[in-house]
């Protein structure tokens, strides 16, 4: 009886939390916009209206990178420390980080924060979630703390002590959490398109973030298991010891990486407005960087504007699939995909159950996985299917604009600054939802989990026709 209690106050939990999970990313962009409306956020000459701080806000805390105006020369010191301050609030999350202060605080979390927590963090158990969180907010440190002594380097001697630490700091902060936002200037990262310890540095803090959280955890983790348990250390062994998540992660995020950067680098090699002038290092370099932003980072070394359709229609699908679950990346994510593509393997051999490295794969879990692939196309398709009406664009330039929205990415062919009221209503809703996940943005309207009592019933089973 006590079981069954439990287990209802866990289900009116979840949705609680699911609603609290997304009404905390609407509060912090609220107050975002508010803070980059106040005349000492941006500068003199601005021209933004109150939509544009919203669109900017958004974009900031939902870690995109999308911009109606160049957050250089639009927003002073003040204004671009709010930009990063929503940044870090975002790709952690708001709730994350008040969790953070109970613990450091040293007061427990209640059974109803840590249902909160379990759903912000994509967690499948309540067990130590105080310390996942603590590892969370280390690692995160740790990271950003490494990528901006790395950015010095550069940055300090081409910006002076003080200016060069701020921008050191900014984009270490912006590349981790895959925001994509820059104080670059007009041009953004184009410059240093052939700077190789830039682009290492950058695309090593995006692919961090863009793991998750949880594969770094057992990566850690398990190699101190190993050594304890072993006396020398063999790759194979080590890597055959990490959990089935972190195996499809890392797998698929190199898979995505090097394919990405093979397919831009045939499809862009004799363009003159991207790779054709450069060095043949520079165009491997490049195209590696932009197959790596496709994580949902949004920096950009080539004009965006300039690429061939067939690569944007490439990029926008490398978008939509995104980073890892559990990490500061958007997208469908790609163990989600994965998942996806063995479901389609497995019908195709006739299997029942989805097996991959000697594991089985929850029937939950696959219909998890297939639900959010489909709300999420569904979703991009509407935004699609309105911007197509909304704006004067090209259409392959109108996808890449919604994938990168919606996967929380941040590139754009040129689209952006030129949206129309209702076109940037669009990308907002599309970056919201694309944050917080399709599946959350649906049950925020759901009332409880499963149905009254008696509603579920099982009816006789008839054929249909398929295909």
């Amino acid at each position: 009886m006590q079981r069954k209690t439990l287990h209802k106050q866990y289900k009116k939990l979840g949705i609680s939390a699911v609603r609290r999970i997304g009404f905390s990313f609407f509060a912090v962009i609220l107050i975002g916009s508010i803070l980059l409306s106040l005349p000492m956020s941006h500068t003199i000459h601005s021209t933004s209206s109150y939509l544009d701080h919203l669109f900017v806000a958004t974009s900031a805390t939902c870690v995109t990178g999308l911009v109606t105006h160049v957050t250089a020369s639009e927003y002073t010191l003040f204004g671009q420390i709010v930009i990063i301050l929503l940044i870090q609030i975002g790709g952690l999350g708001f709730l994350t980080l008040m969790s953070m202060f109970f613990v450091l605080l040293k007061r427990k979390l209640t059974y109803a924060n840590k249902i909160v927590m379990q759903e912000a963090l994509n967690r499948n158990s309540l067990n130590e979630t105080g310390i996942y969180i603590k590892r969370v907010i280390k690692y995160t440190v740790c990271f950003e703390l490494i990528g901006a002594i790395c950015l010095a380097f550069v940055f300090i001697p081409q910006f002076g002590i003080l200016k060069g630490i701020y921008y050191s700091l900014f984009h270490a902060i912006s590349a981790f959490c895959n925001a994509g936002f820059d104080i670059l200037g007009n041009n953004s990262m184009v410059p240093y398109v052939g700077n190789v310890w830039i682009n290492l540095v950058i695309c090593g803090l995006i692919i961090a973030g863009g793991l998750g959280f949880v594969v770094w955890i057992d990566l850690r983790l398990s190699l101190i298991h190993y050594r304890e348990h072993f006396k020398y250390f063999k790759m194979k062994r080590y890597l055959e010891s990490l959990s089935l998540h972190t195996k499809i992660a890392l797998i698929s995020t190199f898979v995505l990486i090097f394919g990405g950067m093979t397919v831009i680098f045939i499809l862009e090699f004799q363009n003159p407005l991207t790779l054709k002038s450069l060095p043949f290092s520079q165009k491997i370099l490049a195209s590696f960087f932009q197959s790596v932003t496709l994580r949902t980072a949004g920096f950009a070394t080539v004009d965006m504007a300039s690429l061939h359709q067939a690569t944007k229609f490439f990029m926008s699908i490398i978008m939509f699939i995104g980073g890892s679950p559990a990490g500061t990346a958007g997208g469908v994510k790609t163990v989600t995909f994965v998942i996806g593509l063995l479901y389609v393997r497995a019908l195709m051999r006739g299997d029942e159950n989805i097996h991959v490295f000697k594991r089985t794969i929850d029937d939950q879990i696959v219909k998890r996985a297939l639900t959010i692939m489909l709300i999420s196309f569904a979703i991009a398709l509407t935004g699609l299917f309105i911007l197509s009406i909304s704006e004067q664009a090209d259409f392959i330039d109108l996808l890449f604009e919604v994938f990168s929205a919606f996967a929380t990415v941040g590139l754009t062919a040129g689209l952006t600054p030129t949206l129309t009221f209702v076109g940037k209503i669009v990308i907002i809703i599309l970056m919201y939802i694309g944050r917080i996940g399709p599946i959350t943005m649906v049950l925020i309207f759901v009332r409880k989990y499963n149905a009254k009592k008696g509603k579920d019933v099982n009816y006789i089973k008839e054929h249909i026709l398929i295909g």
